[in-house]
């Protein structure tokens, strides 16, 4: 990775901060600290930053104004840091435009894949890509065409705008309430059930072993992921 590309580390534990500048600096990253929601909005604002890695608990206030803030005039990929049980923070952050979550305490390695990931789907050209692969699933987006290992998959009108979204923010951790709006719209936003229901019709037309999904991934209490690659 080139040290060109810089992430901005937002953290008021000065240990978290040290273990990822050592971590993300041995991957060639040009790295940035700040400690307080307003440091962080302002290095961003005049830096500029590549990817924001966020804790959600900062001394001047929370980590979802500094969200707020920076989508309001920038699509920068956010990785938030939030602890074990705060699900519910993990679905605001989410919906406010986070990209990513990683749990405390979190592996470098996991960490390190979320940020590639993140900054792959940056990189992708705006809109729909005409063919998307994971695995053993082809998706030709413009012809409307699925196949996984070469045959040839039926899916309902409704299956099938579901997996889109999916494969639009492939590799992002989409919340219910997201998925529910963008397909079923605004009015449908509660009805979690319903989606999981379709999301088991996906599993079974689409994983080898749709008991052990490898393709469309739970994230418990907050929504799905789509494997990038």
């Amino acid at each position: 990775m080139s040290a060109s590309t810089h992430i901005l580390i937002v953290d008021d534990e000065p240990q978290i901060r040290r273990f990822l500048r050592t971590s993300l600096g041995a991957q060639g990253y040009r790295l940035s600290e700040a400690a307080t929601a307003a440091e962080a909005q302002a290095m961003a604002a005049k830096d500029e930053p590549d990817l924001v890695i966020l804790d959600l608990g900062l001394p001047d206030g929370d980590g979802f104004s500094v969200i707020e803030t920076l989508r309001a005039h920038s699509h920068v990929p956010i990785i938030v840091l939030s602890v074990r049980s705060d699900e519910q923070g993990k679905v605001r952050a989410l919906d406010l435009g986070a990209d990513d979550y990683v749990t405390k305490p979190f592996g470098m390695e996991e960490l390190v894949a979320r940020v590639r990931t993140a900054l792959r789907h940056k990189l992708q050209v705006q809109g729909e890509a005409p063919i998307f692969r994971s695995g053993d699933l082809t998706a030709d987006l413009v012809r409307r065409l699925i196949t996984v290992g070469g045959r040839e998959i039926k899916l309902s009108a409704k299956e099938y705008d579901l997996l889109r979204i999916l494969i639009m923010h492939a590799g992002k951790v989409l919340t219910h309430g997201f998925l529910l709006r963008e397909v079923w719209g605004p009015a449908h936003t509660e009805d979690v059930q319903y989606l999981r229901v379709y999301i088991r019709q996906l599993r079974e037309k689409l994983e080898a072993d749709p008991t052990l999904p490898q393709l469309i991934l739970t994230e418990t209490g907050v929504g799905y992921r789509l494997r990038a690659e």
